[in-house]
């Protein structure tokens, strides 16, 4: 009974620590350019990990295993992060990229359905739908994005964030699901820092602000986020069907607006709030036996 109500908290608890990513990119960009401090992120993440495998003695990986994890890697944390850290970056709002990437659930379903034939029910298709709308709603009812457009680039860039998720997380589901979590997660990593680091080299000048509130951002996405997080996500990817999964993103874009209303005193509507309820009425529709 224990265990069940553990396992019950796991994406609630990645949901919350995930939905927190807004919050440090919001401290940390203004002082840093996007793929510098991704790449500082994931070089500083390694090294965790390799203690971690190493301590707690967990398996290494065939070379197999590895290619498939630092695919994934490269994919999940190099381009979904790395699009959403540049559109925000060069102006697009938040609220506009989680609205983009908030499509990945009703995505994920279709090409698991074209390429695999696996099956969504339509009550899960309804909680997908519902999700959406709901999280349409919170983004809409939010300050944030009134009077806002968005470029070109930004756009590009959250559509490749958008498919970089997805993907990564058929890809795990598929060829990864057994992979061990520590030492899988240490090579994602690897993938990772690979393509921020030839970003960062391409496309920015790696002038940094050093005030406390980057290094402050900076030590919550590497160990909240990128050590706790990512190993809670890889264990629902390995665990659980991936549309119950991917629907649990519904609920990252309502906490998030609902931390900066709390930290930042932004404006929480009536239609956001409305939203709120509307996405965990899908979410629970798609992830209820």
């Amino acid at each position: 009974m224990q265990s069940k109500a553990v396992t019950t908290l796991i994406p609630f608890l990645f949901v919350w620590l995930w939905s927190t990513g807004f919050v440090g990119a919001r401290f940390g960009l203004p002082y840093i350019e996007p793929f510098h401090i991704l790449t500082w992120r994931f070089a500083l993440t390694l090294p965790v990990f390799l203690i971690l495998v190493i301590i707690l003695r967990k398996r290494w990986l065939r070379p197999d295993q590895i290619r498939v994890q630092i695919t994934v890697g490269a994919i999940l944390h190099g381009l979904y992060l790395g699009g959403v850290f540049y559109a925000v970056s060069i102006g697009t709002p938040a609220g506009i990229a989680a609205i983009i990437v908030g499509i990945q659930p009703i995505l994920t379903a279709a090409i698991n359905r074209v390429l695999f034939g696996q099956f969504v029910s339509r009550r899960q298709m309804l909680g997908l739908v519902l999700g959406f709308a709901g999280l349409l709603a919170v983004i809409l009812g939010s300050a944030e994005i009134s009077g806002s457009s968005v470029g070109l680039l930004g756009l590009a860039a959250c559509i490749v964030s958008l498919f970089g998720i997805t993907i990564a997380t058929i890809i795990q589901k598929r060829y990864g699901a057994g992979t061990p979590l520590m030492a899988g997660t240490l090579w994602q990593y690897v993938g990772s820092l690979i393509v921020v680091a030839i970003a960062s080299l391409l496309l920015e000048t790696h002038e940094v602000d050093a005030q406390w509130q980057l290094y402050a951002a900076l030590f919550w996405m590497i160990i909240p986020l990128s050590t706790a997080a990512v190993l809670l996500l890889m264990y629902m990817i390995s665990v659980g069907e991936v549309a119950k999964v991917t629907s649990y993103f519904y609920l990252v874009p309502p906490v998030a607006v609902i931390q900066t209303w709390w930290l930042f005193d932004e404006t929480l509507s009536v239609t956001s709030l409305v939203g709120c309820l509307v996405v965990v009425l899908g979410v629970a529709l798609v992830v209820r036996d």
